[in-house]
């Protein structure tokens, strides 16, 4: 199994892989020429489909944007990005439809070794990240790796989302917490 596979597989894997890191630079130059290029413009769009394979033509994601990869995130229909968001996408990055980041929202997927003797190591792994359908995410909110947001929820602005919430609430706070269910 290449150090990529296990990376995808939440294995322990090596960062330092020249496989890993070709596709790190690569979304590295493509995020860096997506700050140069007009918003909303042919140039962007071909930018934002060349990092992200499979983007539907209805997401929309502002620069400046920033992510590991781009080929782990996968987006539904009506996505929509504000500026200076973040996918640090190692693993698996699903989002479902009609669901809106505010500005500086920020998705982790890799995860360091606990041990410090194991952190001196260029090694992590990475869990992976599913955020439903209809969801609101205002400013500045962090989801951590492996978390699952349902379907129909609110995140409030600066939340730091470390457990996975279900369907049809209001989250808030750090650790973000349910404060009601949402109708």
């Amino acid at each position: 199994m290449t150090e990529f596979e296990k990376m995808l597989s939440q294995q322990l894997y090596d960062f330092s892989d020249p496989e890993i890191c070709r596709s790190l630079a690569h979304a590295r130059t493509l995020c860096a020429r997506l700050q140069t290029v007009e918003p909303r413009s042919q140039a962007c769009r071909a930018l934002l489909e060349e990092l992200i394979p499979h983007l539907p033509d209805t997401a929309v994601i502002n620069p400046p944007f920033h992510c590991d990869h781009g080929s782990n995130i996968h987006l539904a229909d009506h996505v929509f990005f504000n500026t200076d968001c973040t996918v640090l996408d190692s693993a698996s990055v699903t989002i479902g439809s009609r669901t809106l980041l505010g500005p500086r929202c920020q998705i982790y997927t890799p995860q360091h070794p606990l041990d410090y003797r194991a952190r001196r190591r260029s090694e992590e792994y990475a869990c992976p990240v599913t955020i439903g359908q209809n969801c609101w995410f205002g400013a500045g909110v962090i989801v951590c790796p492996g978390v699952t947001i349902g379907d129909n929820c609110v995140v409030a602005a600066g939340s730091v989302v470390v457990h996975s919430l279900p369907d049809n609430v209001l989250a808030a706070g750090n650790p973000a917490s349910i404060k009601r269910v949402l109708n």
